[in-house]
């Protein structure tokens, strides 16, 4: 029996992702950014990532399965981020997929997106160990992961309660005048800067 062609879409935030796997192995990644249009707001802007996944989907499914040498109706089951991200970007990739399952007759799963950042993991190196722990750091969380099981129990420890890294990131890069997003702007700053132009002092490592 062969392992499962699964299609997956992905709108949490500012990127329409599709992907194809079979089984543990990856057919496909296509993407489709919007970064530029946010450029000029300093950020993600909710709306405008809204109707930009709805102007890319059909582009992006249409060339994952090209990559992936499939058609549509060819995979066995629709998976999509159901959450957590932004709502309006939420809503157009459920659409989407429930659009397409019911057009294919194929079964509709809901993935988390923290567990899926987990889950993608096995791609490149294979099963993880049951229980485990995980440290998630991306543009909108950073948080700590109890993994009972990747498919069904993944129960968040504790996270950031004000801004996750990539936020930080994006908010330090606004006052010092760098462009969006800030990650790559600031991270060749610092690689390409002078580091001893501010003596900064020494944290207290012991009591003196």
């Amino acid at each position: 029996m062969s392992e499962p062609l699964v299609l997956g879409i992905e709108t949490s935030c500012d990127e329409t992702g599709v992907g194809v796997v079979r089984g543990h192995t990856l057919l496909a990644d296509a993407v489709a950014s919007s970064v530029d249009e946010h450029a000029r707001f300093g950020g993600v802007v909710p709306e405008v990532a809204s109707r930009a996944h709805l102007e890319a989907m059909v582009p992006t499914v249409e060339r994952a399965c090209e990559t992936a040498g499939i058609a549509l109706h060819d995979v066995d089951a629709i998976a999509v981020t159901s959450g957590p991200g932004l709502a309006g970007a939420l809503m157009v990739g459920v659409a989407a997929a429930k659009a397409l399952a019911i057009g294919l007759g194929k079964p509709l799963y809901g993935v988390n997106h923290l567990a899926a950042h987990v889950a993608v993991d096995q791609l490149e190196h294979g099963p993880l160990p049951e229980p485990c722990l995980a440290m998630l750091v991306s543009g909108g969380h950073s948080s700590l992961l109890r993994v009972e099981d990747v498919t069904s129990g993944v129960d968040p420890l504790g996270a950031t309660i004000d801004d996750a890294a990539g936020e930080a990131f994006d908010k330090v890069a606004r006052l010092l005048g760098l462009p969006f997003p800030g990650g790559p702007h600031i991270d060749r700053a610092a690689r390409e800067g002078d580091g001893v132009a501010i003596d900064f002092p020494r944290g207290l490592t012991a009591r003196r």
